[in-house]
This record gives structure tokens, sequence and C-alpha cells, in this order.
């Protein structure tokens, strides 16, 4: 039997993570069915050779070499093996990488914001570089080293920062000037509402007015400068974002509609199903 395969890191919940919120082990195993992994507490890096298919928010991906994959615990996901797989992987809570600059690397990296790919093919050279950086971490886990958690917290900095230097972002705000911050502050506002985790705390912040009120500033400079950064529209923005979290949860809760509905802030799910197929061409059951 398969054993440490990626499916087991859906089971695992902070209270079992040694260290406060840390985990690292070697995966192995054949072909599998789809593990639906949700949203959980706790971020994953998988280092893993494999073919298969991977859904990442609203967007699937199809892999059939060694790649770092990246979750981030706001996003739902769900994996199928198509083949023997074999790698490591570690899972950590944020808590665990408390620190001012440890955290804002987490918050603030590419590499765990929505709408970016969690995939990052990887090498041969590449491949060996992180290989070594996770049996260190193997290494350590299973040790009493005094400064155990400190050494961990070290091995996934360099991972994130090596995935970064991979493959870095051409499209992040570069905070040149206002517009550019002021762009940077409602991505972050935005995107700090979900995951939608309560059917009781809808969604607060649903029109470009509400963004502009929160962010002290007027409405039309905040439309002029989003525009002008991302050459879309906020409402664009808004948009796109509230109908990803509305697949999220029609294909990863067992809510009703009317209570996805509510969740997203609209009044009555009609305005919901009106508002869905205005933007996918489906209804939300259909969807489903």
């Amino acid at each position: 039997m398969a054993t440490n395969t990626l499916s087991e890191v859906a089971e695992l919940q902070v209270p079992d993570l040694k260290w406060k919120g840390f985990k690292v082990y070697k995966i192995s195993g054949g072909a599998g069915p789809q593990h639906a992994h949700g949203r959980r507490d706790f971020y994953k890096i998988v280092l893993v050779t494999s073919v298969m298919t991977v859904s990442y928010g609203d967007q699937t991906a199809e892999i059939n070499q060694t790649c770092l994959v990246l979750i981030n615990p706001r996003i739902s996901h769900s994996v199928i093996h198509h083949t023997e797989r074999k790698g490591y992987a570690c899972v950590f809570t944020e808590a665990f990488m408390a620190g001012r600059e440890r955290t804002e690397l987490l918050q603030n990296s590419p590499l765990f914001r929505f709408g970016k790919t969690p995939i990052i093919p990887l090498n041969s050279e590449q491949e060996l570089f992180i290989t070594g950086i996770y049996q260190k971490m193997l290494s350590v886990y299973q040790t009493d080293y005094e400064h155990q958690a400190e050494l961990l917290k070290t091995c996934i900095e360099l991972i994130m920062h090596e995935a970064l230097r991979i493959q870095p972002s051409s499209n992040e705000p570069k905070h040149k000037n206002a517009a550019t911050r002021i762009t940077h502050r409602f991505m972050e506002l935005q995107e700090r509402q979900f995951p939608i985790e309560s059917i009781g705390s809808p969604l607060k912040l649903r029109t470009a007015q509400d963004f502009a009120e929160n962010l002290a500033v007027h409405v039309n400079y905040l439309n002029r400068s989003v525009k002008e950064v991302t050459g879309k529209p906020t409402s664009v923005h808004i948009t796109e974002r509230i109908v990803a979290e509305a697949k999220a949860l029609l294909q990863h809760t067992d809510w009703s509609i009317a209570e996805i509905a509510y969740s997203l802030g609209f009044e009555y799910p009609t305005y919901f199903n009106n508002y869905f197929k205005r933007v996918t061409g489906l209804v939300p059951k259909s969807f489903r």
C-alpha cells in the first residue's frame, strides 16, 4: 500500500502538525482517484514527479513532469494522479512562519496569489537543488536540534525564493507611483475578503464605491488607477473574483445555491443566478 501520499495532506489537521504547525515527509504511490482538498488552514509546497491533473480555484492544469506545486490555504484545489508519483511535501501554518518579513513573504508572494498558477516546472538541476533542501528538512525534523524550527523556516524561505527566481512575475506592481500603490492596496483588500468560510459572514465589499470608501479615495481615482495599471476596470476585477469564489463554493461545498448567493452578498438567489449566468453562460445549478 502506498504511504505518505499527497492524499494524506488533505487529512492533516493543524493540531497534528509537529512544532506548532509544520510537517515534512517523502511521498510515493501509484495512480489514484481525485482527492478534493478544499481549503485548509495550512500552506503546502510539494515537489512531485507525476502525471496528474490539478484543479486550483477555477483553473485546471495538466502536469507530466517534475514540478513544484504551491498551495494557498484560501483557495480550493483537487488532484487526480494518473501515474505513480514520487517526491516530497511540507505543510505549514501561517503561525509557524510568524515574523513580519516571513509573514509578508507568504501574504504578498505572487507564488500563492489568486489567479497565479501554483505549478512551477523544474529542470534536472533545479530538481536536484530543491530535493537537497527537502532532504535537509527531513533530517532536521527527525532530530532534537535546539533550533529546528528556525532552520526549517529558513528552508521554506529558500524554496520560495528559488521558486521566485525560476518563475519571476512580470506583472507585479512595482509601486513606482501613486496609481500602482492604490491598485496594489485594492487587490490586497479584495483578496483578504476570501475565502468565504461562513454563510453568516457575507461578502461586504462588492462595488468600486465600497472599495474606494474603505481605501479613503474617490471612486473615480480608484477606477482610473486600476485601469491604468492592470488594463481592466475595477468592476471587472471584482466580478471575476466573485465569480471565481462562487465556482469554488459550488464545487467544494455542499451549501445550497441560495446559501452561496447570500454569502456572496446577493439579496436574492435570483440576482445571483442572473449574475453568474451573465458572466459564465451557465446558471449555478448547471455549473455544479
